[in-house]
C-alpha cells in the first residue's frame, strides 16, 4: 500500500472511533468498498515486515462493548490476539466487522467464541430486533488470504441468524478458518490430522427445515410460525437457533475456505461438525470449500436450500457429508477421501428429522409437502477406506441413504479398492426406511468388496440408469496406471477421474446407455482440476505427512 493510501486509511479509522464514540455505541469497521468478487478493491495488507515498526492500531480489529469501552485487538509478533472481552459467549458481535490479512502468515487468534448476531427462540424476540432474513443483522467480512484462528477446544463460530458471513477468499488467496494449534505449527507427525482442536462453524438461517411445523400443500408455498430448532452446541450462553419459511434466504458468501482441526465437545456436549448449516437458504453462496481433518461430520445441512460447488472433505472421522432435515439444494463437484483407518460414511442422508418419533400419517404429510430431503448431486468421488469401526465410529462405508429421502444422484463412483476391507460393514451403498420415495441414480460406479446393505444389486441398478457394481476381492488397484480390469482414476494423486469412455469394470467398458458426460468429482487438465493452488493436504506442494495413503 502506498502512503496517501495508508494514512486514508488511519484517517478513516481515527474519524470512526471518533464518531462510535460520540454516538455511544457500535462496532468500528472498514467495510469492503465492493460486493464485487471479480474486482479485488478491498483487500487490504497494512503491516509490515518489521513487527516493531507496525502500528496494531492498523492490523488488528476493534470494536465498542455496550458499555462504550473500546476492545481492539494486541498484535505481538505476526499474529493479532482477541481476548474473551473482545468476543465469546454472551459478548456477542452486534455491528458489523471485518478481518484483513496479516503479513508473515499472521493470524487473528481468538481466546473465546466468536458469535456474530443475536439468537432468538420466540418470534417476539425476532420481531423486536427486526430480524426477518439474512442482512438484517450484523455482517463479518473475512478477506482474502485471512486465517482465523481459535485457542480454546471450547471455542467456536457462529453466524446467527439474520447475520451474514462474507468470506470471499482467492485461488490465490483462500481462506484459513482453524485452531491456533495449527497457526503455530504445534501440529507435526502423527499428530498433524489431529481434531479438536477447536469447535467449528455454525452458520444459522431462514429457511425450512422439517424439524418445524408448516400451513400449506407445497414447499413453495409454506408458512410457520414459533419454528426456532436449537442448533448444535447450543446450551445456556451458546444457544443459537435456525429455520423459518423463507428458503430463499441469505447467510452470506463462503469462496475458497478452508476449515481445519475443528470436532471439539462444546456446550451440551455437542462435538461440532466442520461447518453446520441450519435452515441456510439458496441465497447463500458456496463455492470452493474444504474441511480438513474435523472430528465429527465435515459439512451437516439441516433443511435448507442452498448449493455447494466444489467440496472438498478430507479425513473427516465420522459422515463427510451429512444431510438432514429436508435439504434440497445442489452439491456439484465434490471429492471425499476418508482417512486410512478411521471414517465412516462418504454420505449419510435422512430425509424427515425424527424419523422414528413421527407417525405413517405424519411422515406422508410431511413427503407431501415436499419438505423431506430431496438433494441433488452431481459428480462426485468418494474414495472410501474399508476400515473398522472404531471407538465411536462406525466403520468406512460409502453412501447410507434413509428415512424419506429421496435424492438424486449422478455421475459419481464409490471406490473402497484401495483399502483391505474389514468385513465390517464396509458397504457401497445402503437404502433403507425411504417410505414412498427412493433414489435416482443415474452414471455411478461402486467399487467396493462389499456392494450393498438392505437392499440387493437388483434393487439399486434399478433405480436409474447406468448403475454399475464391480467385482472386487483385496486391494485393488484401480487407476490407469496397473494393468487390471479395473480403471477409474488417474494421475497423482490418483483422484482424478478418468473420461468415461476410457473407464474399465470387469475389463469392459461402461455401459452404453450411460450418456451423462464424465463420472466423478474432479478431472485432471488444464481447468479442469478445481482442486488445484488452494486446498490443502492435497497435492504435492503441501502434504503435511508424504505420500497419501491411497496414493500407493
Amino acid at each position: 500500500m502506498d502512503a496517501l493510501r495508508l494514512l486514508s486509511r488511519f484517517a478513516l479509522v481515527a474519524a470512526l472511533t471518533g464518531l462510535a464514540a460520540a454516538c455511544g455505541g457500535g462496532d468500528i469497521n472498514i467495510s469492503p468498498s465492493t460486493a464485487d468478487n471479480s474486482v479485488d478493491n478491498s483487500s487490504v495488507t497494512t503491516n509490515t515486515t518489521n513487527p516493531d515498526t507496525v502500528d496494531p492500531d492498523a492490523v488488528c480489529s476493534s470494536r465498542l462493548l455496550e458499555s462504550g469501552q473500546e476492545v481492539r485487538g494486541d498484535f505481538r509478533g505476526k499474529h493479532c490476539y482477541y481476548s474473551r472481552s473482545f468476543a465469546d459467549a454472551g459478548a456477542n458481535i452486534k455491528d458489523d466487522i471485518l478481518f484483513s490479512p496479516l503479513d508473515n502468515n499472521g493470524a487473528h487468534i481468538f481466546a473465546g467464541s466468536l458469535f456474530i448476531g443475536e439468537n432468538c427462540a420466540e418470534d417476539e424476540c425476532l420481531a423486536d430486533k427486526g430480524l426477518r432474513k439474512g442482512g438484517d443483522g450484523p455482517t463479518l467480512t473475512i478477506e482474502a488470504g485471512t486465517t482465523l484462528a481459535w485457542q480454546s477446544n471450547k471455542s467456536f463460530l457462529i453466524i446467527n441468524r439474520g447475520s451474514l458471513i462474507l468470506a470471499r477468499g482467492r485461488e490465490d488467496a483462500p481462506i484459513t478458518l482453524t485452531s491456533e494449534s495449527d497457526v503455530d505449527d504445534t501440529l507435526s507427525g502423527d499428530n498433524f490430522n489431529a481434531v479438536q482442536q477447536w469447535g467449528g462453524v455454525v452458520i444459522n438461517g431462514f429457511a425450512i427445515t422439517n424439524k418445524c411445523k408448516y400451513d400449506g400443500a407445497s414447499r413453495s408455498a409454506l408458512t410457520t410460525s414459533d419454528c426456532h430448532v436449537s442448533a448444535e452446541g447450543a446450551a445456556g450462553l451458546d444457544e443459537s437457533h435456525y429455520g423459518g419459511d423463507n428458503d430463499n434466504d441469505s447467510s452470506g458468501v463462503l469462496e475458497y475456505v478452508r476449515v481445519k482441526h475443528t470436532g471439539a465437545e462444546v456446550a451440551n456436549g455437542d462435538e461440532l461438525n466442520g461447518i453446520s448449516f441450519g435452515g441456510v437458504g439458496s441465497g447463500t453462496v458456496v463455492n470452493n470449500l474444504q474441511v480438513y481433518s474435523t472430528y465429527d461430520d465435515g459439512i451437516e445441512m439441516f433443511g435448507g436450500s442452498f448449493d455447494i460447488t466444489n467440496f472438498l472433505g478430507m479425513y473427516v472421522r465420522d459422515d463427510s457429508i451429512d444431510i438432514d432435515e429436508g435439504y434440497n439444494g445442489t452439491i456439484t463437484n465434490a471429492l471425499v477421501i476418508q482417512a486410512e483407518d478411521i471414517g465412516n460414511h462418504c454420505i449419510e442422508s435422512d430425509g424427515l428429522g425424527s424419523y422414528s418419533s413421527l407417525t405413517d400419517e405424519e411422515r406422508q404429510a410431511k413427503i407431501s409437502q415436499g419438505i423431506h430431503s430431496a438433494p441433488t448431486i452431481e459428480h462426485l468421488t468418494c474414495i472410501v477406506s474399508p476400515s473398522a469401526a472404531q471407538g465411536n465410529f462406525d466403520p468406512g462405508a460409502g453412501w447410507r441413504l434413509r428415512e424419506g429421502i429421496h435424492p438424486t444422484i449422478s455421475n459419481a463412483m464409490v471406490v473402497s479398492a484401495k483399502g483391505a476391507d474389514s468385513a465390517d460393514n464396509n458397504y457401497c451403498i445402503r437404502v433403507d426406511q425411504f417410505g414412498v420415495t427412493e433414489p435416482t441414480l443415474n452414471g455411478i460406479v461402486f467399487a467396493c468388496q462389499d456392494k450393498v446393505r438392505s437392499v440387493t444389486e437388483a434393487d439399486v441398478t434399478s433405480m436409474g440408469t447406468s448403475v454399475t457394481f464391480a467385482n472386487i476381492t483385496g486391494i485393488t488397484d484401480p487407476s490407469a496406471n496397473a494393468d487390471t480390469d479395473l480403471q477409474l482414476l488417474e494421475g497423482m494423486p490418483q483422484v482424478y477421474s478418468l473420461p468415461y469412455g476410457s473407464m474399465q469394470v470387469g475389463g469392459a467398458n461402461l455401459p452404453a446407455s450411460y450418456t451423462g458426460g464424465n463420472i466423478g468429482g474432479v478431472m485432471q487438465g488444464a481447468g479442469a482440476d478445481w482442486t488445484q493452488n488452494w486446498t490443502f493436504g492435497l497435492h504435492e506442494s503441501n502434504e503435511p505427512d508424504g505420500e497419501h495413503w491411497f496414493e500407493q
